[in-house]
């Protein structure tokens, strides 16, 4: 049934057809200054690049990282951080191992925080799969000699390893990350749609 709009309805007064403009005007730019604000202050989007966090992440994901969890807290084992590299001018994407006070040690594939084995079940497939082939997982390719000494881990430092860890530009390569490079925890894969899913720490 069509339902039928009454004259007078469309006929306001000028001054009146203004102010609903403003009313419109004030509402659109405090929803893109509220978009501005959690965008820059509290979430914001990046783009994986590189095969460092394979099998966990893709060139070419979209995720969503959580700028301001480390505000109220310090980062965890097992967390998924962005944090900017100086020296390199970019931005990375790796796995927190170490958090201040452990000590940790690689060797081959073994990685120990505080004199224990850890547990990885987010990297256990891949691991076992270049154990088959009697190759190891930790060794970056490039660099087949390289030795990771024993290290403390400073207070306001954590030590970080791509998943891929044969072919991950990570703390044995740039040493300890500063809390205060640390950009926020990744939380979110919203892109490719196929692949949304939240992140698992």
């Amino acid at each position: 049934m069509e339902q039928h709009i009454h004259a007078e309805d469309s006929q306001k007064p000028p001054q009146e057809h203004k102010s609903e403009a403003m009313e419109w005007i004030k509402a659109i730019v405090i929803a893109v200054v509220l978009v501005l604000l959690i965008r820059w202050l509290l979430f914001a989007p990046f783009i994986v690049d590189g095969p460092s966090m394979h099998p966990n992440f893709y060139t070419g994901e979209r995720i969503i990282v959580n700028k301001i969890v480390y505000d109220f807290r310090a980062p965890k084992h097992s967390e998924v951080v962005v944090f900017h590299v100086p020296s390199e001018g970019r931005d990375f994407i790796k796995r927190v191992i170490g958090v201040p006070g452990d000590t940790v040690k690689v060797e081959g594939d073994t990685i120990t925080v505080n004199g224990k084995v850890i547990e990885e079940p987010y990297i256990q497939e891949a691991l076992d799969e270049k154990h088959k082939n009697n190759q190891l997982y930790n060794i970056r390719e490039n660099f087949p000699n390289e030795q990771f000494p024993d290290g403390k881990v400073p207070e306001g430092y954590v030590f970080v390893l791509g998943d891929n860890r044969s072919n991950s530009t990570d703390s044995r390569a740039i040493g300890f990350v500063p809390f205060k490079d640390i950009i926020g925890r990744a939380d979110l894969v919203f892109w490719p749609v196929k692949d949304i899913k939240m992140i698992g720490h």
